[in-house]
């Protein structure tokens, strides 16, 4: 009879049915980690990224509105000065060269875009040409050296024909337009690369 106090000693070892854990082992049930990883789906970053799928450089309205302003002064200094032929005839000749430039650029003012087709240019007064991107063999940034200044142009090389660009005409310097093409057509190959996309030409 003393030793019958010592029978819940098994049922103590219910420790099996502690032994439960397996059940605690839902934790691959919260290894829902991975779908927390949707961090793919996140990676929807791309998609985000499609609005810079395409760039276009403007030049600065600002400038134009000089040039407007600028035309109307020598034309009217052209008018008060009507009985100076020499100063009539030089600031005439000036105010319809501003008023040219300012015509071409609210005719033209997206100097250059690139989307995943291609790049077009305004070549010439007001005339665009597009170019596939496998037209284009290099695109860099010209640095020259004159009178102790500095001057950038970039340079699209289509093989027989060169086209430039300020940073008038671009909005921005040509090293950040530069860039902003370069960062492009990585974007346009990354979405080449990925399954689903519609292929861009960007050639070679």
């Amino acid at each position: 009879m003393p030793e019958e106090p010592e029978r819940p000693g098994p049922t103590a070892d219910a420790g099996p049915t502690a032994d439960a854990g397996p059940t605690a082992d839902a934790g691959p049930t919260a290894d829902a980690g991975p779908t927390a990883d949707a961090g793919p789906t996140a990676d929807a970053g791309p998609t985000a990224d499609a609005g810079p799928m395409a760039v276009a450089f403007r030049v600065d309205g600002r400038l134009t509105a000089m040039k407007v302003a600028g035309a109307l002064v020598f034309l009217l200094i052209a008018v008060a000065f009507r009985g100076d032929p020499a100063r009539s005839v030089f600031a005439g000749l000036a105010g319809l060269l501003a008023g040219a430039y300012a015509i071409r650029d609210l005719i033209a003012p997206v100097r250059l875009s690139a989307d995943a087709d291609g790049v077009t240019v305004v070549s010439g007064f007001t005339a665009r040409r597009r170019l596939a991107w496998n037209q284009i063999e290099r695109v860099r940034v010209d640095q020259r050296r004159r009178l102790g200044t500095r001057s950038e142009m970039l340079e699209i090389d289509a093989g027989e024909n060169l086209h430039l660009f300020s940073s008038y005409d671009l909005g921005v310097t040509p090293g950040e337009a530069a860039r902003t093409l370069a960062g492009l057509t990585k974007r346009l190959l990354e979405a080449q690369r990925r399954p689903g996309q519609p292929e861009p030409s960007t050639g070679g």
